[in-house]
């Protein structure tokens, strides 16, 4: 049963995960050649800094009340500029998927803990790294979902035909009432939960 401690441990590890994701877009881009992020004040943890209403508080608290399956959400988007960018269109890619490797990152640090953690460690030390790792794979796949603004659309952006990739970029205005309506109905369910069951297994129980 999922008590108020663990939703509690859940938030905390989420919020900190969608700010090192946001920072790692941030660093991605200047390394590109665009300090946008950087003048912005955007290269830190202090989570003030990334605080996104419906990211950070509306979505989270919606998947909570509906008892949805997973928990994501996202800090604010941190400022690029691809004009900045040596090569604004594989930059773009490439800044998108700084993010979800972030979270690969996190997924990956996290299970190599859980599989050196002595048994005499105490059960919520597991329990943090299981959570941390849990919400990572999750934050990865949802953020990859093809929908603007999430990263996925970053990439697929990259490779369309400029005509197309104008009108699909425009989408990104009802994002996140496409994607609350993909939750509500769980078609992002039939694609993540799957994924994310098989990728959990593999690292944490297998």
């Amino acid at each position: 049963m999922i008590t108020a401690f663990d939703i509690f441990f859940q938030v905390v590890i989420l919020f900190f995960s969608v700010i090192l994701h946001e920072v790692a877009h941030g660093y991605a881009a200047l390394s590109l050649g665009d300090p946008t992020a950087r003048a912005a004040g955007r290269l830190t943890l202090n989570p003030i800094k990334h605080m996104d209403p419906w990211g950070t508080v509306v979505l989270p608290l919606f998947l909570i009340l509906i008892r949805a399956p997973f928990l994501v959400g996202w800090a604010k988007p941190v400022p690029v500029n691809p004009y900045l960018l040596r090569d604004p269109k594989r930059g773009m890619m490439l800044v998108g998927a700084a993010g979800p490797l972030a979270n690969i990152a996190l997924i990956l640090l996290s299970a190599l803990v859980l599989r050196t953690l002595p048994f005499s460690a105490p059960p919520f030390v597991f329990d943090l790294f299981k959570y941390c790792c849990a919400i990572n794979i999750i934050l990865a796949l949802f953020n990859l979902v093809p929908v603007p603004p999430l990263d996925g659309s970053k990439v697929v952006a990259g490779i369309l035909p400029p005509k197309m990739r104008d009108a699909y970029v425009g989408l990104e205005r009802y994002g996140i009432f496409i994607i609350i309506g993909l939750l509500y109905l769980g078609l992002l369910d039939l694609i993540i939960v799957p994924l994310y069951r098989v990728i959990f297994y593999f690292l944490v129980q297998a």
